[in-house]
């Protein structure tokens, strides 16, 4: 069974943290890219940050220097540590492989003013 599970979202006010998990099972996930994925209600879906297996991480929209991803080898998770959270950052956030097809039913993170 090949899964990705996210947890760690909830709802928080303006310029508060939230650490997102990403656990696989069925596969290992450091043998191929993955990436942190949001979606807002009404909008498409955008990459926030994406992971190469030798652990190289790159940014995407404004996350960087906000944003933090981040890979456990030995947990086989990957992590999101998200700070000085926005309103716009209302999305449901999962991860995902690209390269196999395969993605999370994600976590939802809601941020109040």
């Amino acid at each position: 069974d090949v899964r990705l599970v996210e947890s760690g979202g909830g709802m928080v006010e303006f310029g508060e943290s939230l650490t997102l998990s990403c656990t696989a099972t069925g596969i290992t996930i450091s043998n191929y890219p993955m990436s942190w994925v949001r979606k807002a209600l009404g909008k498409g879906p955008e990459r926030v940050s994406r992971i190469n297996s030798a652990g190289n991480v790159q940014y995407y929209l404004d996350s960087k220097g906000r944003f933090t991803m981040s890979r456990d080898n030995a947990k086989n998770t990957l992590y999101l540590q998200m700070d000085n959270l926005r309103p716009e950052d209302t999305a449901l956030y999962y991860c995902s492989g690209e390269d196999i097809g395969l993605s999370g039913q994600g976590t939802q993170v809601t941020v109040s003013t």
